[in-house]
C-alpha cells in the first residue's frame, strides 16, 4: 500500500510495535503494512523496530520508536464513533485495560495514548437545535467517565 501523504506519527519510547498490533487487532480495516528497523549506525539497537507504519479503520498512522525524550500527552487524542453502546462498551474495555480512565468518554491506554469514546447518539443530540436539550445532555455527559448512551438519551428527553 502507497503510505498516506500525512500520517499521524505516534512517538513510543520502544513499544511501537506491541501498539500498533494491539491497534490493529480492535478495527476492522485495519493492518500492520510495514516495520522499518534501525541500522548499524542509527539511533536504536540495530534490528530492532523503528518505524510501524499502520492502517487502522482505513486510516494511515505511523508509530515511532524514539527513545524516552518525549511522551504521548492529552493534547493530542484520537476520537473513535462508535454505532452502539456494545462498541462503546468493548473499545472502551479494551483500550482502557491497563490503561486509566478519563473523563466524558476519554480513555488513555497503557501505551499512553488517549481516545475519545463517543456514541453517534451523542454527536446527535449535541448538534440539535435546542439548547436547552443539549444543556441537559453537555451536563449529563459531564457526570460521566466511558458514556452511557440510554443516560444521555434520558436527560436529551428531559
Amino acid at each position: 500500500m502507497p503510505r498516506p501523504r500525512i500520517a499521524p506519527c505516534l512517538w513510543f519510547d520502544d513499544q511501537a510495535e506491541q501498539a500498533a498490533n494491539f491497534y490493529v487487532s480492535l478495527f476492522e480495516n485495519s493492518r500492520i503494512d510495514r516495520l522499518t528497523r534501525y541500522s548499524e549506525g542509527g539511533m536504536g539497537t540495530p534490528g530492532s523496530v523503528m518505524l510501524v507504519e499502520f492502517t487502522l479503520a482505513g486510516v494511515g498512522f505511523q508509530a515511532l520508536n524514539g527513545g524516552p525524550v518525549y511522551r504521548l500527552s492529552e493534547a493530542v487524542s484520537l476520537s473513535v464513533d462508535c454505532d452502539t453502546q456494545e462498541e462503546v462498551d468493548r473499545l472502551w474495555t479494551s483500550l482502557g485495560d491497563g490503561g486509566e480512565p478519563g473523563p466524558c468518554g476519554w480513555v488513555k491506554d497503557r501505551f499512553g495514548l488517549s481516545w475519545q469514546i463517543v456514541p453517534q447518539a451523542l454527536i446527535r443530540m449535541m448538534r440539535d437545535s435546542d439548547a436547552e436539550r443539549v444543556r441537559r445532555v453537555v451536563n449529563a455527559m459531564l457526570t460521566m467517565k466511558k458514556l452511557n448512551v440510554a443516560a444521555l438519551e434520558q436527560a436529551f428527553a428531559g
